[in-house]
């Protein structure tokens, strides 16, 4: 992703934990698969101005920073689990599909509209093929 220097915490929670930051975070009831929260919202992740929203999947452009900490992605491992029972795929390759797409909601990607959604959705395959060929 041309992001070599950034780094991120990854949080594995069960079902009753995840439903509880759900519910806190977002009003929902319920565990859902993955929730990310971006360290700093509102800086230009490209080493920009503050206020600026990133350009999703626009690397730092100065090397020479210290490492950037994205955010951190939260999935539940009991919903990744049922879910890829569910619909058939090896629940590691689920796992997989969801830590991409939670690292792609931390550099500024979102499924909010329909385009944005099809953009994201088209991204985490492109990394999910990466992946898959061992390029990742």
């Amino acid at each position: 992703m041309g992001w070599a220097n950034a780094g991120l915490s990854l949080t594995l929670l069960g079902d009753r934990a995840m439903a509880r930051l759900n519910r806190e975070t977002f009003g929902r009831r319920g565990p859902t698969n993955v929730i990310a929260f971006p360290l700093e919202e509102k800086r230009d992740l490209r080493g920009g101005s503050w206020g600026t929203p990133p350009t999703p999947g626009t690397p730092p452009n100065n090397s020479s920073q210290p490492p950037l900490i994205l955010g951190e992605v939260v999935i539940s491992v009991e919903t990744t689990r049922s879910q890829a029972a569910e619909n058939g795929w090896p629940w590691e390759e689920l796992f997989d599909f969801y830590l991409i797409h939670g690292i792609l909601h931390l550099v500024g990607h979102d499924h909010d509209t329909s385009e944005t959604e099809a953009a994201m959705t088209a991204r985490t395959w492109e990394l999910m093929d990466l992946l898959r060929e061992g390029g990742g």
